[in-house]
């Protein structure tokens, strides 16, 4: 059996696709990226990958840092999976060029800021 993925690996993750994020929607108009059906379901699949990470940190993890809204993260994830029927673009355009930048900065100092050696051993 697998070693579960540990918190520094899951934010990695997440640094990972909003990197992605940035790199294939950042400087995209909203009207080029409605039409592009391809990227527009990499770009989701990806806000989808920020969702299940954030998921699957660990609760001594998202409560050492409560400043972030995990379980809202988590519950996009959920909404565009379960309920991909009523993801718009509209939604899909908020998290990519307003929601995600934030998160950028915290997952970034977290990964820089913490003595994950020492993380790992206590929790």
């Amino acid at each position: 059996m697998r070693e579960p993925l540990r918190d520094k690996t899951r934010l990695e993750h997440i640094l990972d696709a909003i990197n992605r994020l940035q790199v294939h929607a950042g400087n995209l108009p909203k009207e080029e990226l409605e039409q592009d059906v391809l990227r527009y379901y990499g770009i989701v699949k990806n806000i989808e990958i920020i969702g299940e990470a954030a998921r699957m940190l660990s609760s001594a993890f998202t409560s050492a840092h409560p400043e972030v809204n995990w379980r809202s993260i988590a519950g996009m994830r959920n909404f565009l999976v379960h309920e991909y029927f009523q993801v718009d673009s509209d939604t899909v355009w908020n998290v990519i060029h307003s929601d995600i930048v934030e998160l950028k900065s915290q997952v970034i100092r977290y990964l820089a800021d913490t003595d994950w050696s020492e993380w790992e051993k206590t929790n």
